[in-house]
């Protein structure tokens, strides 16, 4: 069973699924759905369509270059069956599974990592603009009286001093 990939969103294409077009200089495009035909047949770039894979790991959010990606490549020659090659490959396939994963899992962690310290400050600068939903009324005039009081005091310095 040969599983292609969309031209458009790289996607999984199953057997007996999607739609093939082929262009005049016998170039076959396959897609997934007619979501993705459309989009080719009006033009759209995949690099500037954000829902593409293709956008994805032009902005970073997807892994681009890892050596598990190796594997998935499409191969057009023929093997000789071996029933320990055989044996051996799709417990391979296991482990390199195994390996994307947690690989990807290191990624969306990185990420994640990144905005959370911008998304800090920008939280702690709301709170204080509008630190007078937080606190409750009282303590807010108590804090106003403490300003004026201490405003007071700094006039009267300067009274003395001129």
């Amino acid at each position: 069973m040969r599983l292609e990939k969309c031209w458009f969103c790289s996607s999984t294409v199953y057997p007996g699924h999607g739609i093939q077009f082929v262009r005049n200089d016998a170039k076959i495009f396959r897609f997934c759905r007619s979501k993705c035909h459309k989009n080719f047949k009006m033009k759209r770039n995949p690099r500037k369509v954000k829902w593409t894979k293709a956008y994805r790991r032009l902005r970073g959010k997807d892994m681009t270059q890892d050596s598990t990606f190796e594997f998935e490549r499409k191969r057009n020659r023929p093997e000789r069956y071996d029933r320990n090659l055989t044996e051996n490959t799709l417990k391979a396939i296991k482990k390199i599974d195994k390996v994307r994963v947690d690989r990807e899992a290191k990624h969306h962690q990185k990420r994640m990592k990144k905005d959370k310290r911008p998304k800090i400050n920008i939280d702690a600068q709301e709170l204080k603009q509008s630190l007078n939903m937080v606190k409750a009324p009282d303590a807010l005039r108590q804090d106003l009286l403490k300003k004026v009081q201490v405003q007071k005091q700094v006039d009267q310095t300067y009274a003395m001093e001129e």
